[in-house]
């Protein structure tokens, strides 16, 4: 092409604005697209229309699972000042211990890519330091979410101000929140919701449309919603009448709606939307990478029992928190000693002792010592656990100084997704075995 007719088509493309070149004219080799284009249009239009984003399973859900921000409004977790450095020590035997899979006896780091596998991502962190990333289904830049992780974070803040004196868990909750004092909640202690064990039968149940929580969850966005929906999940815990299956303190039965409830308790006390005391209490003091989020699909409302998204190196960051390491992200002791004691030693063993006597299929692990305060289970070895439903996890073990987070997805409506929990945990044991 001669010189005038270079600048006959550049002028066109200037006058017009017709791209010169069909290709990218800017790339940048440390920073991978999770989708394209038109992979993000497809998975928007493949979203269901009569049931919620989250009936589906496989690498539909995986895209969601990392993606809700594009699908659903979310309400901001702001961090704030300089990003805390997370240094690596990558030198240690953990991409090549055996361990015990789906699939049978194979290194770790195989099976996190073994097509049987459903992990998106997994970060552990030992003294304060990364000694093991892998993103294999996901990039580490992306924030997906958490489900019921999310559910440890309102108890921790209930924690802290317990420990200011704000607040005292042994107190009826409509002591706090005046709206609760005819409702099914009141009498209910702080204590006996923050160890899911209200006595309400309202346990995590989305079998049908009509029970109690999948009616709480059309009320709070996470349901396909009804003529029968609530308005907001303020308007369902204080007019919907709940029935009790046992009395307070007595047996663990899982409920987001008591999650929910802490939540409404944190905007009491501090004045705030929960998403901002959060943010105030602990996000813009870990010097996170980035912003965090809730999913809130009616009227800015957080889905505070599952709807976290975040980073995963700054799920690490909270996690160390709770460890020796904790300076690696905050100056300040954000996590007392008598937090951690607390967990590790004032729980309720019987919550789920009731509980395992009333599964006739199942037995209780022998190491499994109690939940508390939203956590599922602490064990002997001093490991304390958050599960996600669709297979999220948050291990932590404040004595070994370890934090482990992952994140994934179900393959199939059979797959539970929870076998990283054990496999996490020996792991970590035949990593950190005492010599």
């Amino acid at each position: 092409m001669d010189s005038s007719k270079k600048i006959f088509t550049i002028l066109l493309s200037i006058l017009f604005w017709v791209p010169l070149k069909s290709d990218p004219q800017i790339k940048n080799s440390s920073f991978i697209s999770p989708s394209s284009v038109k992979e993000i249009r497809e998975q928007l239009k493949k979203l269901p229309k009569d049931n919620i984003w989250w009936t589906v399973n496989g690498k539909d859900m995986a895209w969601n699972n990392k993606n809700l921000h594009q699908i659903l409004a979310t309400v901001n977790v702001h961090r704030s000042g300089q990003v805390s450095t997370l240094d690596y020590n990558l030198v240690n035997n953990i991409n090549d211990t055996e361990v015990n899979t789906p699939v049978g006896l194979m290194n770790f780091e195989t099976f996190i890519h073994h097509d049987e596998s459903t992990v998106m991502g997994v970060v552990i962190a030992h003294k304060g330091k990364i000694i093991f990333e892998s993103y294999p289904r996901m990039q580490e830049h992306e924030k997906p979410i958490y489900w019921s992780v999310s559910k440890v974070l309102p108890a921790t803040l209930l924690r802290i101000y317990e420990e200011r004196k704000q607040l005292d868990v042994n107190k009826p909750i409509d002591f706090y929140i005046d709206a609760l004092k005819e409702t099914s909640y009141a009498g209910i202690s702080i204590r006996n919701i923050l160890d899911m064990a209200s006595g309400l039968d309202c346990s995590d149940n989305y079998e049908t449309f009509e029970s109690c929580y999948y009616l709480y969850s059309m009320s709070i966005g996470d349901g396909f919603r009804t003529e029968d929906a609530k308005d907001t999940p303020y308007d369902f815990v204080i007019n919907t009448k709940i029935e009790r299956n046992a009395p307070q303190g007595e047996i663990f039965s899982y409920s987001g709606v008591d999650t929910f409830v802490l939540a409404w308790l944190v905007e009491e006390l501090s004045g705030m939307p929960y998403q901002d005391a959060l943010s105030k209490e602990i996000w813009t003091k870990i010097g996170a990478e980035s912003d965090a989020s809730f999913i809130a699909p009616r009227y800015g409302i957080p889905i505070s029992h599952g709807g976290f998204l975040a980073n995963m190196r700054d799920m690490i960051r909270f996690g160390l928190l709770f460890t020796p390491s904790y300076k690696t992200v905050s100056e300040e002791k954000i996590i007392s000693d008598e937090h951690i004691d607390l967990i590790l030693t004032k729980g309720n063993p019987m919550l789920m002792q009731n509980l395992y006597q009333n599964i006739p299929t199942a037995n209780m692990p022998d190491d499994l010592r109690h939940n508390i305060y939203q956590w599922d289970a602490v064990y002997e070895n001093g490991d304390f656990f958050k599960g996600g439903w669709a297979g999220q996890g948050l291990l932590i073990n404040s004595e070994r100084d370890t934090v482990a987070v992952w994140t994934g997805y179900k393959r199939d409506e059979k797959h539970q997704a929870r076998e990283m929990r054990g496999i996490m945990r020996e792991l970590l044991d035949k990593t950190f075995e005492k010599k």
